[in-house]
């Protein structure tokens, strides 16, 4: 039986008592792969914004939608997931594989669980990699062994920020992260991004913020000016960027003004 601070792989062998983005993401996916600190962020989270469980639903779904267009539809063959969290069920390389079964992923996270996850459930897929690596150390992390090993940068990528870019503080240069990364891949290359969304209208987002900051030491929640800055020099698809239900949705939203939908917001610029 596993302890209930071990995550699945026991003993707590990486329980240093500090959350992580990536467990805290776990929980509010309904996942096992986190411990009791990373419970308690998600709790403290939850209080000020219950809908975050719905809206991490909807972050896994666009990443859905997006992955399975460019690989199905614009040709895309290389995926390079940064601050992907835990790769379960239905993440990036399935949905990639399914559409390609020639896609290639590498999932990059610094905590070191993902690393021990990925080799205990991905080690018999030759075309996916899983790499300890930093966002705020942008040519570390396509510098590293195992991203050069699957990405090829003379082709075309798809530079996957998901949620992450939310955690990095103002001071670490989020913009100058995203410009690093673009200058890496060639033209035809996409970059699918999403972030949490200041909201005129409601308190709960700066609440959001500073429970964030004070409990996991990162959350910066920042307008829509400030993410369009992230796709500077990028062309981005239709229908531009939006909240993340709104994005090419595969269901029919009945309700589009709810936090739930509109707290986070994404969308996909292309290269040229």
């Amino acid at each position: 039986m596993i302890p209930e601070d071990s995550g699945q792989f026991g003993n707590n062998v990486f329980d240093d008592g500090e959350p992580t983005a990536a467990r805290v993401y776990d929980v509010m996916l309904n996942g096992k792969d986190n411990y009791r600190i990373d419970r308690q962020v998600a709790e403290a989270s939850l209080a000020v914004m219950p809908e975050l469980k719905e809206i991490a639903l909807h972050n896994r779904a666009i990443l859905h939608r997006v992955v399975r267009h460019l690989a199905a539809e614009k040709g895309i063959t290389q995926f390079l997931d940064i601050g992907s969290g835990l790769p379960t069920a239905r993440n990036t390389h399935e949905v990639a594989q399914e559409a390609n079964p020639d896609a290639k992923v590498v999932y990059v996270d610094i905590d070191p669980i993902v690393l021990a996850y990925g080799r205990a459930h991905l080690e018999t897929n030759p075309n996916t990699r899983v790499a300890t690596g930093d966002i705020r150390k942008p040519d570390e992390v396509l510098a590293h062994p195992d991203v050069r090993e699957l990405i090829d940068f003379e082709k075309p990528v798809c530079v996957m920020l998901v949620g992450i870019l939310h955690h990095i503080l103002d001071e670490e240069d989020p913009k100058g992260i995203v410009a690093t990364l673009r200058a890496a891949v060639p033209p035809g290359s996409y970059f699918f991004i999403t972030n949490f969304t200041r909201l005129s209208d409601s308190l709960e987002s700066e609440e959001l913020e500073q429970v964030l900051l004070s409990q996991l030491g990162t959350g910066r929640v920042r307008t829509p000016a400030e993410l369009a800055e992230y796709f500077d020099e990028l062309e981005i698809l239709p229908p531009g960027l939006v909240p993340l239900p709104l994005w090419r949705p595969e269901e029919i939203l009945t309700d589009a003004t709810t936090i739930g939908v509109r707290f986070m917001t994404g969308g996909v610029g292309y290269k040229r």
